[in-house]
């Protein structure tokens, strides 16, 4: 598995393969006590930022995926609700489940903002950069944007 950068305000820069996440201390054994729909196991977030020393003054999360998809959101209002999925069944996340990391939000209205939406949950993620402003962000900006990127999802 392709390790997941932890970088931007920390205190120091992480590569956690899909072993060391699951080292890391709020296991969710099974993610589908929080999203039926969803599968695998996963670690919380605030855990993964308590590891790499998050700073202070960050104030932005930024989960960049393959194929230069970005999603840049307050900290604030997913710290204590997102979780990254890492492995299904014993092994890693497969990439049609979104691997090898899925970051994902179980109840994005529990976030409290307009800035974090259902695009916000990011499938194959590469790193993750936390940061003082909003960094890069490609997600959809238009309802016909947002049916477009699922309608390239399924060809």
């Amino acid at each position: 598995m392709a390790a997941l950068i932890i970088e931007g305000l920390v205190s120091h820069t992480r590569s956690l393969d899909s072993e060391a996440l699951a080292s890391l201390a709020g296991q969710v054994p099974d993610v589908s006590a929080l999203a039926a729909d969803r599968e695998g196991v996963a670690v919380q977030l605030a855990s993964v930022l308590e590891d790499a020393g998050l700073a202070a003054d960050a104030r932005f999360i930024t989960i960049h995926a393959e194929g230069n998809y970005s999603a840049s959101v307050p900290l604030e209002a997913v710290k204590d609700h997102a979780i990254l999925i890492y492995g299904l069944d014993g092994e890693a996340l497969p990439h049609d489940k979104g691997g090898p990391i899925r970051f994902f939000i179980p109840d994005v209205a529990a976030c409290q903002t307009d800035e974090v939406d259902q695009c916000a949950n990011v499938k194959y993620v590469e790193r993750i950069v936390l940061s003082a402003e909003p960094g890069q962000d490609t997600r959809p900006k238009t309802p016909k944007q947002h049916v477009d990127i699922h309608v390239e999802e399924k060809l």
